[in-house]
């Protein structure tokens, strides 16, 4: 039988404590967002303002439920889709939960703290890894996330990462498996965007207007039909209206570059298109003929 030093007795008493108080404070500022079965978090910004995932937006209005037990109706002010943040407005939430002031550092303590149904859900954790690559729900690379070890259960998207001190550290929005999970780091340059959608500007970022085959399953279907294999990413749908319609993109074809840049995935692709000004070459096969189409880029 193991016995547990004082030592260490005192070592978890302590995080007890500091879990106690990481809850009491930061609980009031966290609500429930949606019924039913669609249901995540969100968290009390400013006076009036909430954040959550874009991800976790499924209407212009949606309810709330606070930890106090008042329901409550909230309505969006802006999104950033690809960033996977949203802004929602109600009355009566509060107080607000202060931003740390710096992301924290690999090895540092989380608090993850969400609504679950029967009231606040907190759990704890470490950074494992800072700085890594966030694919946003359309599948557009953003930025860089936190990746921590505090478990999150569903109906956490869009719950509040916070350190030690009951800090806004990062907001949480994926379960990776084996006990990982991913939060959008609040860094300056997320809170820049919090701003601009708590002010009620969306935020768009320039797109093709197609969805696409990664270049390995793209050369397996052109082995299929007798093509040359070639690395790219085949087109699989052109929205109607978008700038790939426009300069006639056709499903079925493979892009292969774009502005001197090689396409061989997806975040290849959207690299390009944010680097770029006004129009666009793009070089494509379409079967086993070259192409190349200039595309008019549209800024949101």
């Amino acid at each position: 039988m193991q016995v547990t030093s004082k030592s260490e007795i005192m070592m978890l008493e302590e995080l007890s404590r500091a879990a106690r108080q990481v809850a009491d404070s930061v609980a009031p500022s966290i609500v429930r967002l949606g019924r039913g079965r669609r249901v995540a978090t969100a968290i009390v910004i400013a006076d009036g303002r909430l954040l959550t995932n874009a991800h976790s937006v499924y209407d212009d209005t949606m309810s709330i439920r606070t930890v106090d037990g008042r329901t409550l109706e909230t309505r969006v002010v802006g999104t950033d889709v690809d960033g996977d943040v949203a802004v929602l407005a109600a009355d009566g939430v509060g107080p607000a939960l202060a931003f740390a002031a710096q992301v924290p550092a690999i090895g540092s303590p989380v608090f993850a703290l969400g609504m679950g149904r029967g009231g606040a859900r907190l759990t704890f954790g470490l950074v494992s890894s800072v700085g890594v690559p966030f694919h946003g729900p359309r599948g557009r690379r953003t930025g860089g996330a936190l990746e921590h070890t505090a478990p999150l259960a569903p109906g956490s998207s869009g719950s509040a990462l916070v350190d030690a001190s009951g800090r806004l550290i990062g907001i949480n929005t994926q379960r990776l498996g084996s006990g990982f999970y991913l939060a959008l780091a609040a860094d300056e340059a997320l809170r820049a965007r919090i701003d601009r959608l708590a002010s009620g500007e969306s935020v768009e970022r320039p797109r093709l207007g197609i969805a696409i085959v990664p270049s390995w399953v793209a050369q397996r279907m052109r082995s299929a039909v007798g093509l040359a294999p070639r690395e790219g990413l085949l087109v699989r749908e052109v929205e109607p209206g978008s700038p790939a319609s426009t300069a006639g993109i056709l499903v079925g074809d493979l892009l292969v570059g774009l502005d001197g840049r090689t396409l061989t995935d997806p975040d290849d692709l959207a690299d390009a298109i944010d680097a770029a000004a006004g129009t666009l070459e793009l070089r494509l096969l379409r079967g086993e003929a070259e192409l190349t189409l200039p595309v008019p880029m549209v800024t949101p």
